[in-house]
């Protein structure tokens, strides 16, 4: 029985959502969310709060139950609060910058700029070398972040490359001179 999937969950002041068709909508104060629902899971809202359920006993009924209920946790956060990742650039001569709002263009060692298009729903600043990815949803967030990251991941050695605020990087030891 998922722990998650039987609490219900409160809607927070300004938050409205409905189930219709399959669809699970979430509408607040930093946008509205929507999110296909499987048939397996029945969704309830009633004085304010969303509860689900699985529709029958199957395996895939029990455990797609408490992961609705976690997306739909994550789609309430989204727009009451918003989600935010930040990434670090470290290297000589690395360095990002925002263009037209929505594109952020990366010079990060290789003979040409890389430039990439922020989703809808998503904003990016960049302060020095500190880059900042915001939206409602979750997995937008963290998917564009992961883009910008994997353009020039952070080697071993001396650390330099794009890795998120807070990330450890396991670092090798160089070659010894043999004296």
């Amino acid at each position: 029985m998922s722990r998650i999937g039987k609490q219900p969950i409160t809607l927070p002041k300004g938050v409205e959502a409905s189930f219709a068709d399959g669809v699970l909508t979430i509408k607040g104060a930093k946008g509205t969310l929507t999110r296909p629902v499987a048939a397996d899971v029945v969704v309830t809202t009633a004085d304010g709060t969303l509860s689900f359920a699985p529709a029958n006993e199957s395996d895939r009924a029990r455990a797609l139950w408490g992961t609705f209920a976690a997306h739909a946790h994550n789609m309430i956060t989204g727009v009451t609060e918003g989600f935010k990742k930040e990434l670090e650039i470290e290297g000589v001569g690395y360095r990002a910058e925002v263009r037209g709002g929505s594109e952020i263009v990366l010079s990060v060692g290789f003979s040409h700029p890389v430039s990439l298009k922020a989703p809808e729903g998503v904003s990016v600043a960049v302060e020095k070398n500190l880059i900042t990815v915001e939206g409602a949803d979750k997995e937008v967030v963290g998917q564009f972040a992961a883009n910008i990251r994997a353009v020039k991941k952070p080697e071993p050695y001396k650390g330099k490359g794009i890795h998120y605020v807070g990330e450890y990087i396991i670092r090798k030891q160089g070659k010894k001179a043999v004296a």
